[in-house]
């Protein structure tokens, strides 16, 4: 009889066993995931320096209109401003942006600057821009009614100071997902002067990401203007002045068109 208790009650308590194992080594995995998703929270929140209070008020924000109706590339940081609770809030996020978007801005240019150093030591001889290869491109009747390609790059000549310029920077900009990019040219910013430029593109609101993947570059002038506008017949012509880089080939492209 004590044999026929001991079969029916061991089976029993290894089966209770397996069940609290199980249970236990459930609660462990889902202690592990929730300690795991507040480090990951808290790793990005210091990474825009906000605490994990503010991030998960951003997280929030973004599961209502915020995040329906803005593009997911909107940091942290604007979500915050823009529903910052006081004038104090929203001021504390414009000025915690505005450093972050300088201190971008110039590690942009000092990487945009040790490329150019790049391509003039690796490349002496290999020039961006080929005179000899523009004057038949010049006389081909210009880019009238230019409809976008994938690898199109405009070179934009423009001044720090030229609100015409500037109308036309914005339209031209609304339509840079349609071809390959821009690259802006300052004409009026010598060599060592680069911090003009970077203040240019933040007052411009020129989009860091746009720069650090070449969908934008920012460059002096450093001659190039002449260098083109001589052979593309655009050397009288007032700022900006845009040129349609196209198959290795460049042409006028007229400001008319923005």
């Amino acid at each position: 009889m004590i044999g026929f208790w001991l079969c029916i009650t061991l089976p029993v308590n290894a089966v209770n066993g397996q069940t609290l194992e199980s249970q236990s080594s459930k609660t462990l995995a889902i202690e592990q995931s929730a300690t795991q998703q507040i480090e990951s929270q808290t790793f990005r929140a210091e990474q825009w320096g906000l605490d994990l209070t503010e991030w998960q008020r951003y997280k929030f924000l973004m599961q209502g209109i915020r995040g329906s109706v803005s593009p997911a590339t909107l940091s942290p940081i604007e979500v915050l401003g823009i529903h910052a609770r006081n004038s104090d809030e929203r001021r504390r996020y414009a000025e915690q942006w505005a450093v972050m978007m300088r201190d971008d801005a110039e590690r942009i240019l000092a990487f945009q600057r040790a490329y150019d150093d790049a391509q003039r030591h690796l490349f002496p001889n290999g020039l961006l821009i080929d005179a000899n290869a523009l004057a038949s491109v010049a006389h081909q009747g210009g880019t009238e009614n230019v409809t976008w390609q994938p690898d199109d790059r405009v070179l934009f000549f423009t001044e720090t100071q030229c609100p015409h310029c500037d109308a036309v920077l914005e339209r031209l900009v609304s339509q840079i997902k349609q071809f390959g990019g821009i690259d802006f040219y300052l004409t009026d910013v010598p060599a060592g002067e680069e911090s003009r430029i970077r203040d240019w593109a933040v007052a411009k609101q020129i989009d860091p990401q746009w720069v650090s993947d070449h969908k934008i570059t920012l460059n002096i002038d450093a001659g190039a203007f002449h260098q083109v506008a001589v052979h593309t017949g655009q050397q009288s012509q007032d700022l900006p002045v845009l040129i349609l880089r196209r198959e290795g080939q460049l042409a006028p492209l007229p400001v008319s068109q923005f």
